[in-house]
């Protein structure tokens, strides 16, 4: 049967693949992206929610047993694997700064990063090729299992919902699980991952973001109940017939190679128009107070963002108008624009205010492959100045470079960690492609608190 021949398929890949079949360029990018997930969540960890979330899994989810503990990401204690791993990828959900996947709508770094982490914690002797094969694998079952929930159901899921079962394939070949309890552990996830509606949480902004902590805590789970003898439903995402042409090209196209990297801390909806507004800004040389309207056309989903002033950093990352008024007003939208006393900056109040969002059905035609805006500023001695149709910089059409990823990382990692520990993180994470290091080179930087 065919849903058979699927499952084979994908346990073969995610349990037996070889390293050395990964392709060079994809090791080296998922290094990079890596880093940049790491960046984020350095970046993320003085944030009400990162500080939540660890807490929480210190105070629920921790456990007594040595071989079923990891170190939470730079706090210094400790919860069991599924419980860091929640910790960590709650805290990088809230920061809407990490990798994503355009097909999907969704992300997959935020939930498999934080788990390779928290497995490696029981393995000493992981070398550092292994863990970046064993992540590219993770991204490319997350993926497909994301475009296949995508497809056969009628609601736009968050995240969770489907980088649930990257998790549980990663997990499950970091600790040589068999092919059934990888079908269990992926039925398990599949069934109990959060099924959560994407659009409530883009209306009305909140600590939920999208899913991913609970994504990563399921999927870690899943491979441990698995692990006990607890079965799952085959997870239809995997098996079913319909979602089959998912998984005939795994091993010869690799979506890894696809994710994007996101230069702002912001929804990626908003970030065409940012590019936008950036590029009116620049080659007019206006500024916030020059200002009369802001005309920003967009497609469907990005029209729907949080509209108002937001009062929150949640609220702040899923604004459209904000984000566009922080680029004119300051020149840049990083952490400090989201947070603290941008949030009730009067100036920025003042460019929201008189922004306006239109649907444009050329956009929305390009969507969800590209992420596409236009912006249209009237200046207060009647200039009309527009950016024309601009794409959201960093994905697989206009890629940034490793010293650009690099850059990043140290922009929003260096302010939290400091230039020596920052410094440190780069190294072992770029070095990890070598023939000889470990895994844990990295990992032995990122438990101490900061």
């Amino acid at each position: 049967m065919k849903d058979k021949v699927q499952l084979q398929s994908a346990a073969e890949f995610a349990l037996n693949w070889p390293v050395s079949d990964v392709p060079e360029k994809t090791l080296v990018y998922v290094a990079h992206l890596l880093l940049d997930t790491i960046g984020v969540a350095a970046a993320a960890h003085d944030t009400d929610a990162g500080r939540i979330a660890r807490d929480t899994a210190f105070l629920l989810y921790n456990t007594q047993s040595e071989t079923h503990r990891a170190s939470i990401l730079f706090d210094g204690r400790t919860a069991s694997l599924p419980g860091a791993a929640f910790a960590a990828a709650s805290q990088i959900d809230n920061l809407d700064a990490h990798d994503g996947y355009n097909p999907v709508k969704g992300h997959i770094a935020v939930a498999v990063v934080p788990s390779l982490l928290s497995l490696a914690a029981q393995l000493p002797n992981l070398s550092g090729r292994e863990a970046l094969a064993a992540l590219a694998i993770s991204y490319e079952i997350a993926g497909r299992a994301g475009l296949a929930l995508h497809d056969t159901v009628s609601d736009y899921h968050t995240s969770g919902a489907w980088n649930s079962l990257g998790v549980a394939a990663l997990a499950a070949r970091l600790r040589g699980a068999s092919e059934d309890t990888l079908r269990q552990a992926l039925g398990i996830a599949e069934y109990h991952g959060p099924r959560s509606q994407m659009m409530r949480e883009i209306n009305n902004p909140t600590m939920l973001h999208d899913g991913s902590g609970m994504g990563a805590f399921i999927g870690l789970s899943a491979l441990l109940m698995a692990e006990q003898g607890f079965t799952g439903a085959p997870a239809i995402t995997v098996e079913d017939d319909q979602v089959a042409h998912y998984w005939e090209d795994l091993g010869s196209h690799w979506l890894t190679d696809e994710q994007y990297v996101k230069p702002y801390p912001i929804c990626r909806w908003a970030h065409a128009a940012i590019d936008g507004a950036e590029k009116i800004r620049q080659v007019h040389g206006i500024s916030g107070s020059d200002v009369a309207s802001i005309r920003i056309g967009a497609f469907q989903n990005a029209t729907e963002l949080f509209a108002g002033m937001p009062t929150t950093t949640s609220q702040a990352q899923y604004s459209l108008p904000f984000a566009v008024a922080a680029m004119l007003e300051r020149g840049e939208v990083g952490v400090k624009e989201i947070t603290g006393e941008a949030l009730t900056d009067p100036a920025l109040a003042r460019l929201v205010d008189l922004t306006e969002l239109h649907f444009v059905e050329r956009h929305e035609a390009r969507f969800p492959d590209g992420r596409w805006s236009d912006v249209e500023i009237t200046t207060n001695d009647g200039r009309v100045l527009s950016s024309g149709d601009m794409s959201a910089k960093g994905g697989p059409d206009a890629p940034f470079t490793p010293a650009q990823i690099t850059e990043k990382f140290e922009r929003f990692a260096g302010p939290v960690l400091g230039k020596e520990r920052t410094a440190a993180i780069r190294t072992a994470a770029l070095g990890l492609v070598g023939p000889d290091c470990l895994f844990s080179s990295l990992t032995r930087l990122l438990s101490d608190p900061v």
